[in-house]
């Protein structure tokens, strides 16, 4: 994979998270886990490129994004749909993801675990965390019945320097 400069990256970030979704992945490239979001953004905050993302305390996921302090962004083609959905699906807590779909974990330069088929790739270094709270949401009627069940928990934010984008 090849470095880009975030400025001549052109994508919309809402079809870009929101459609085509994403693999947060953290870890070490002995021991890392995958999970899939469709929801973060991209931006400036402190002067900085960023990326945010909201992950459930209760996910598998969060110990590896927790353990180090860098994770990967990773979006895939459309063939690989059903490998980002069963990644979504399936906790690997539970299940070797690696073992069950077609991705090919690769490690970047930087130590990270990306996919082989990634068609793009950000390197993020963790700056900002926080979990949502109920009291701090100003329509909370408006978000709660749907996203936030007695079962479900409220998220954690964080928010993350894009260190470098890569593309095959």
């Amino acid at each position: 994979m090849q470095t880009i400069s975030l400025d001549d990256l052109n994508v919309s970030t809402t079809k870009l998270i929101g459609k085509q979704w994403m693999l947060i992945t953290a870890g070490t490239p002995e021991k890392f886990n995958c999970m899939t979001a469709s929801w973060g953004g991209l931006g400036v905050l402190w002067g900085k490129p960023v990326a945010y993302i909201f992950v459930r305390p209760n996910r598998h996921t969060v110990g590896f994004i927790n353990e180090q302090p860098s994770l990967t962004l990773s979006f895939m083609p459309e063939s690989h749909r059903a490998d980002v959905l069963f990644c979504g699906r399936n906790s690997g807590r539970d299940t070797d993801k690696m073992a069950h779909t077609n991705l090919t974990p690769v490690t970047t330069e930087t130590g990270l675990v990306t996919y082989a088929d990634a068609e793009l790739v950000l390197e993020c270094r963790k700056m900002f965390k926080t979990r949502l709270q109920e009291a701090d949401f100003l329509d909370w009627s408006e978000v709660s019945p749907k996203w936030y069940a007695e079962d479900n928990p409220l998220h954690d934010l964080y928010i993350c320097e894009i260190t470098r984008a890569l593309v095959p």
